[in-house]
Parts: structure tokens; sequence; C-alpha cells
């Protein structure tokens, strides 16, 4: 088990650093099963994405360090890390990846708060008299 594709999701604050093995399709992240780690039904769809959109369910083992973030976001960059290891492993791939947009990294991210206001555009509430 050294043979290995490797690709970095990124999603808010999540990051998520992905290693593809050829294998059975056990997918574990931070050493615990993916439905272990993610135990709702939306995240686990979310991670599967790439695999069935290739038909590579079940073809590879994967393994994920995953830091950062929330759940979602976590989940999306473990996507985003899956999509570039399936790139690597075979380039003939990338278009159909590519036109699911799995291979864009989703650059939204929550804005700073400004100075003088509540929030990042929230202001504060106003009284005429």
């Amino acid at each position: 088990m050294s043979e290995f594709n490797y690709g970095t999701g990124k999603r808010k604050n999540g990051i998520a650093r992905t290693r593809l093995y050829e294998g059975t399709g056990v997918i574990t992240i931070n050493d615990r099963p993916y439905d272990e780690y993610f135990p709702r039904k939306t995240l686990q769809m979310v991670i599967q994405q790439p695999l069935k959109l290739t038909k590579t369910l079940g073809k590879f083992d994967i393994k994920v360090r995953c830091s950062g973030g929330g759940v979602a976001g976590q989940a999306q960059a473990v996507r985003h890390g899956i999509a570039r290891a399936l790139c690597e492993f075979d380039p003939e791939l990338r278009g159909v990846l590519k036109k699911a947009g799995l291979l864009t990294r989703d650059a939204r991210k929550k804005e700073r708060k400004k100075y003088g206001l509540r929030g990042a555009r929230a202001n504060f509430q106003y009284s005429k008299r």
C-alpha cells in the first residue's frame, strides 16, 4: 500500500488531504470510517459524488486527513480532494469532473466584520426619534 494519488481539497476553512489507493472501496477519514465521521446521509452522498460520477465507486481505498471548518465544509473539501486525486489517477476523467464543477475550488468564505457595523454588512438599528 505505497502507490497512491494525492489531492488537496478546500472549502471555507476546511482542508482535506486525500490519498487514493487501488483497493476495495474503503473510505477512511481521520482513521475513522466515513459513515461514522459524517453520520448525515447528505454528507455521505457529497463525498461519493465524484466516485459515482466517474463510475469508480468500490475501486479505490481512500484515506483522508481532514481539519478546520465545520462538518459541511469538511465534507465538501473531501469531495474536492477526491475529485483532484481521481484527476491525477486518470487525466481522461477530468472532462466529466470539470463539467460537474467538482474540480473548481468554491471560493465562498465568511466575510469579515467591518468596523462601525454590527456584522459584515448588517448595521446597528437606526432610530429616527
